[in-house]
């Protein structure tokens, strides 16, 4: 048998260090059992998947040193490798499970099952789909088929008994029946949830061992109950530790970067965060905490990695980082390092026009964009003083930005000041005192250029970090305080919604 792993990202946003630390993983394995590794885009969610997205995740893993035996840009036997090329796939495998009896047609509507999950928390239950579908007789379903009404495709599960998931790590898992739902595996606009596409997929492309994160182990009944029904062999299951904040918490970007291109834009070697990644609950046999990814490739052994939550402290990275530029580079090496990451001439070409028209001297330019060739800025509440609007009131305008610019598709100028004077003209605030704090995010200061010019330069990553850093900066948010900010942000959406409908 030639071992085959995966790594299947979606494209909806950043490229997490998450991700490459599965992909990092499943590389090793792959490679120690001189099998092959292959990379899947998982975008059956269309409505949020973009090409750029997925375009960062490829860039950002051949950054770090990650490469695929088979993938989207690369081709294979077993291709097409996006999801949403392969959509004629996945229907006839869904109604193959009907004509088996193992899944069945659900005509209920998304206020039905409001309705439904309502009453079941009312009475102090786990809300859960209540198998409704299979009490309609074969001749309703046909009725109601046949008149065209809107349904999707769920699998059946047991009502009783547990599923054991073999586990490479965990050894045997019981997981109670009752605790799984009846999972939708075909949306109502035909597209496959990811529970079936990741299944039918796995086969088709001879997938020999699943390994990812714990946050898939509740899922693993539906995945297995799958490969039962269709008469497959399941693959291995293996579920890594999730990687978690200094703080224990599951890593997030409130509380971390989490963006790979974060880090390759704040200046870490891509060496570094691999070996960094390696680390992360796995470790070499001598112990030592600095090494390549060939001599992890050499050495690994899935069964070191420790089930304990492995810490992302981004100051042990810059630390391990620090020990890749002095010991691993040359002077000459280190400059052809820096030219290369910041000062090549694109990005010179790039900055110029906005720093430029603020130049006397030549020495006028590196204060003018340092900024740009910076991770942290080291702000603190003092630089926000200077502003005209209260400390708390830039917190909320800094989070409100947050949450705007995650979601902005196009990263261009017009685009990210149309965002930002729609959210201060829905708060009330002028433009000029709104922008104040995002300048001093963005910069350190209100007397660079442009904000939005900035951060066009700075890139999306960059960008969302430093507000978020800003937020910190200023007390951060704590739980009650997110969800006063979070309504009060949903209420800014609902009233520029209806000032458009009037005007």
């Amino acid at each position: 048998m030639t071992v085959r792993t995966r790594i299947a990202p979606s494209p909806t946003g950043d490229p997490h260090v998450g991700t490459a630390y599965i992909a990092l993983f499943n590389l090793c394995f792959a490679r120690q059992h001189g099998g092959q590794f292959l990379l899947r885009i998982e975008d059956t969610d269309q409505t949020r998947s973009t090409p750029e997205s997925e375009q960062a995740i490829l860039d950002s893993l051949r950054w770090l040193g990650i490469e695929w035996d088979e993938g989207p840009d690369v081709g294979g036997e077993h291709g097409p490798y996006r999801q949403s090329e392969r959509m004629d796939i996945y229907r006839g495998y869904a109604e193959q499970l009907i004509e088996k009896g193992h899944a069945f047609y659900c005509f209920a509507t998304a206020e039905e099952l409001d309705q439904m999950r309502a009453e079941q928390q009312a009475r102090g239950e786990t809300p859960k789909y209540d198998g409704r579908g299979l009490k309609l007789s074969e001749a309703e379903v046909k009725q109601r088929l046949n008149a065209g009404e809107p349904y999707v495709i769920r699998m059946k599960v047991p009502e009783e008994g547990t599923c054991k998931v073999q586990d490479m790590l965990r050894g045997e898992i019981d997981i109670d029946w009752s605790q799984v739902d009846m999972q939708v595996l075909l949306k109502a606009d035909g597209m496959p949830t990811y529970h079936l596409a990741n299944v039918v997929d796995d086969h088709l492309m001879g997938i020999t061992h699943v390994i990812r994160g714990e946050e898939w182990i509740n899922s693993a009944p539906k995945h297995l109950k799958l490969y039962e029904y269709f008469g497959w062999e399941a693959p291995v299951l293996c579920h890594l530790p999730l990687l978690r904040n200094p703080d224990k918490s599951k890593l997030s970007k409130r509380k971390n970067p989490t963006s790979i291109l974060y880090y390759q834009r704040a200046g870490f070697l891509p060496e570094a965060l691999l070996n960094y990644l390696g680390r992360m609950g796995w470790s070499m046999p001598d112990e030592r905490e600095k090494f390549t990814l060939e001599e992890m490739q050499a050495h690994f052994d899935i069964n070191r990695v420790s089930l304990g939550g492995p810490i992302f402290d981004v100051e042990k990275l810059s630390w391990l980082n620090g020990l890749w530029i002095r010991e691993d580079l040359s002077t000459e090496q280190l400059a052809d390092r820096l030219q290369a990451w910041a000062l090549n001439r694109d990005n010179l070409l790039k900055v110029l026009p906005h720093a430029q028209s603020r130049m006397e001297t030549l020495g006028d330019f590196a204060p003018l964009v340092s900024f740009l060739a910076s991770g942290n800025l080291g702000l603190t509440e003092s630089h926000f003083t200077g502003n005209k609007l209260e400390l708390d009131e830039q917190k909320r305008v800094l989070q409100f930005a947050v949450w705007r610019m995650e979601t902005l598709r196009t990263w261009e100028r017009d685009a990210i000041f149309a965002e930002l004077k729609s959210l201060a003209d829905a708060t009330g605030i002028k433009v000029k005192d709104f922008l104040a704090p995002l300048f001093v995010a963005i910069s350190g200061t209100t007397a660079s250029f442009s904000v939005m010019d900035a951060m066009v330069l700075l890139g999306p990553d960059m960008s969302r970090a430093r507000l978020r850093q800003a937020v910190e900066v200023l007390g951060g948010v704590g739980k009650k305080q997110l969800k006063k900010l979070e309504k009060a942000y949903q209420a800014l959406g609902t009233e520029a919604e209806a000032s458009a409908e009037n005007s």
